[in-house]
């Protein structure tokens, strides 16, 4: 029966939420939410951060434009689960290449399309 209490008391508690905060004091989740009002719109968001942190790190081999093609010497491909190594990879889109060459450190994003793994971004790394 002490148990029953006590589990009823607690339910009651956690179903009042923030409303159980004290007249004049702003709920965490009214707190929140007035945060986020006050970022300014050039922070970046942690979707932003997360997924520039995720690319993988590479050495650009050979880029051929006319293939769509980029060789690149890289780090783990985490989201692929595939270690390190040297291969090449086809372009999502070719302008891609436009902006690199053999010889650059870069940080790219590849995907699984079908059986084909493709670069769907990539950034000469600073």
């Amino acid at each position: 029966m002490k148990y029953l209490k006590t589990l009823l008391i607690l339910a009651a508690f956690v179903s009042t939420g923030a409303s159980a905060c004290p007249p004049g004091h702003a709920s965490a989740t009214t707190a929140m939410a007035d945060a986020k009002k006050e970022m300014p719109m050039a922070m970046p968001t942690t979707t932003t951060m997360a997924a520039t942190a995720d690319m993988t790190d590479g050495e650009v081999r050979k880029v051929d434009l006319e293939a769509k093609k980029i060789t690149l010497k890289h780090g783990v491909i985490k989201n692929l689960d595939m270690p390190g190594m040297t291969m090449v990879f086809g372009v999502k889109d070719a302008a891609l290449l436009s902006k690199i060459k053999a010889g650059d450190k870069v940080k790219f994003n590849a995907e699984k399309l079908g059986s084909v793994i493709v670069i769907t971004d990539i950034q000469p790394s600073k």
